[in-house]
């Protein structure tokens, strides 16, 4: 038993917490440890716990949740959070990761792909199922050798969640040269949108597992 991972959940669903622990039950590696049904009950639930992971219902509200990892992010070092819902764009998922989430899955992921997702995040990793991660993932890789050091400069702020206005400010320069840099990024990485250009710079780095 003390090599099994405890495993909680803060979920507003039975049905969902019931499959949680249906799967678990039957694995090696965690142990279903209960849960709560509501985000001001989870804090005395880790405290007493001590799960190493927490599922966590994205339908609390994305702001709502987002806050809450905020506060505890430093607090409960120990506990990786997995953010899921029934649906979580990229630009959702980025901000749960930037936040502090160690993992993002949807409810409807596959046994596998949630015991997946488990492992990297007991293994220290951040990780968010392949599925989520659109168009950007798909993409061929290029080189970014092609980026000029600005560009570099730019996509290293996008990556770290820099607004176009803050990215300006930081590099003494206008917001529309900061626009007119992106759009060269996006035609030589062949990635779509910041939200995938900050996810792909994550997963280049070791950042981010996929599947």
């Amino acid at each position: 038993m003390s090599d099994r991972f405890l495993v909680g959940a803060c979920e507003t669903q039975p049905l969902m917490v019931q499959g949680l622990a249906s799967l678990l039950h039957d694995s090696a590696d965690y142990t279903y440890a209960g849960g709560v049904h509501a985000l001001e009950e989870a804090d005395g639930f880790v405290a007493a716990v001590r799960p190493r992971i927490l599922v966590l219902d994205k339908s609390f509200g994305v702001q709502i949740v987002l806050d809450w990892i905020a506060e505890r992010r430093l607090q409960r070092a120990d506990v990786a959070i997995v953010v899921w819902g029934l649906s979580i764009s990229e630009a959702e998922a980025l901000r749960f990761l930037q936040i502090g989430a160690k993992g993002i899955l949807r409810k409807t992921a596959s046994p596998e792909t949630i015991l997946a997702c488990f492992r990297a995040v007991c293994a220290g990793s951040s990780w968010m199922e392949e599925s989520l991660f659109r168009e950007s993932a798909r993409q061929e890789k290029q080189h970014r050798s092609e980026l000029t050091p600005r560009e570099h400069q730019v996509m290293e702020l996008v990556e770290q969640g820099f607004k176009n206005k803050d990215i300006a400010r930081q590099l003494g320069i206008r917001p529309g040269t900061v626009k007119i840099h992106l759009k060269h990024i996006f035609e030589k990485t062949g990635v779509r949108g910041r939200y995938g250009l900050a996810l792909t710079g994550m997963k280049d780095k070791g950042i981010l597992a996929l599947p």
